[in-house]
């Protein structure tokens, strides 16, 4: 599954993809990917190119959030979420830091952030 959405990305030309490995570090899935698109209508095809290639593949129908105004598209497979963003959009919410190594790192401790 997630070389599918990784070669859709590519096929689509989606912009400064980024892969987490969330294995071990988060019950929400195995692997947060997040890429960008270029404008509303570049997120909106990229969003359906890989929905319909999940599809193709065999793996079903994603939940998919956000693809009225395309601004922030998450498509959930159960093993992978994508967030696809436009660049400002991304820039604003900056899921990378986010899910950077040191907070990553914290979501299975069990002690408390201070």
């Amino acid at each position: 599954m997630l070389s599918t959405v990784q070669s859709v990305l590519e096929d689509s030309k989606a912009e400064d993809i980024i892969t987490i490995d969330l294995d071990g570090k988060s019950a929400l899935a195995d692997t947060m990917i997040i890429a960008s698109g270029r404008s509303h209508r570049h997120v909106s095809a990229v969003a359906d190119h890989v929905q319909r290639a999940l599809k193709e593949a065999g793996h079903g129908s994603p939940r998919v959030e956000g693809l009225p105004h395309a601004d922030w598209v998450l498509i959930d497979t159960g093993d992978v979420i994508l967030h696809l963003f436009r660049p400002e959009v991304r820039s604003f919410y900056n899921m990378e830091k986010l899910w950077d190594d040191s907070f990553a790192e914290t979501l299975g401790s069990d002690t408390p952030n201070a």
